[in-house]
């Protein structure tokens, strides 16, 4: 049974048709990476998808015991918070807050949580400094911690890697490759094509203007979707 199940989604605001027929699915162990141009829809879906915005029609369905609080999220950074001014080992548990509820404390088996995660990452040596002193790279890492805190079985990610180097860049994504082995599933959001058919399983390409196309990333790089999107220089790799 998969985690997710979309069917016949129709996505928009106030009336107004963003996206429509998508239908998919992720099931436990899956990479699926969600591709297409600027505007397609793309940052909509993942509202969606996280309840922030309601579907214009369609169904998602949670399956196989599948809870809202076991899904992470790592959004994409603004500026703001790039600047925020707490502790890496703060930040990180906040992670948590969804599953604290009330209570006014962060609970010892939370707390283990927090520096399993950091240690998960290799940025425990982080713990103590302020997020807002760390490069890019360590940043994400650190909202990455984040989102597996709350994540139980599965991540979204929005463009993970921008604004990194190309270094810090492909660090980002064998990180969440990593973490796909160990038996996360993952959707991930990226402009970044040669990433995409390089590490996801799954590919959704939604297109402005074009059919849409959910299948194994195989028969993506074959496919007349991959064909009408502009490709990086040098193509996938």
């Amino acid at each position: 049974m998969p985690l997710l199940s979309c069917a016949g989604l129709c996505l928009g605001y106030e009336g107004s048709t963003v996206v429509s027929g998508l239908s998919f699915e992720v099931g436990a162990g899956d990479y699926l990476c969600v591709v297409g141009e600027n505007g397609s829809g793309k940052s909509t879906l993942m509202k969606t998808l996280l309840g922030l915005n309601a579907p214009l029609s369609g169904r998602i369905d949670m399956g196989d015991g599948l809870k809202a609080r076991e899904i992470g999220y790592l959004p994409q950074q603004s500026a703001a918070q790039k600047d925020f001014p707490a502790s890496v080992t703060e930040v990180v548990l906040s992670g948590c807050l969804n599953r604290r509820g009330l209570r006014p404390f962060y609970s010892r088996d939370e707390k283990r949580a927090a520096r399993n995660n950091l240690e998960r990452l290799g940025i425990a040596s982080l713990a103590g400094r302020c997020y807002r002193e760390l490069s890019g790279g360590q940043q994400q890492r650190v909202l990455l911690a984040r989102a597996l805190c709350s994540a139980g079985r599965i991540l979204l990610l929005d463009e993970p890697a921008a604004g990194l180097d190309p270094a810090a860049s492909y660090d980002m994504y064998a990180l969440i490759k990593g973490l796909n082995e160990d038996g996360v599933s993952v959707v991930m959001i990226s402009h970044d094509i040669a990433a995409a058919v390089k590490y996801a399983s799954l590919i959704l390409h939604i297109g402005i203007g074009a059919s849409l196309f959910f299948g194994k990333t195989s028969d993506y790089l074959a496919s007349g979707a991959l064909k009408s999107f502009s490709r990086p220089e040098g193509g996938p790799r």
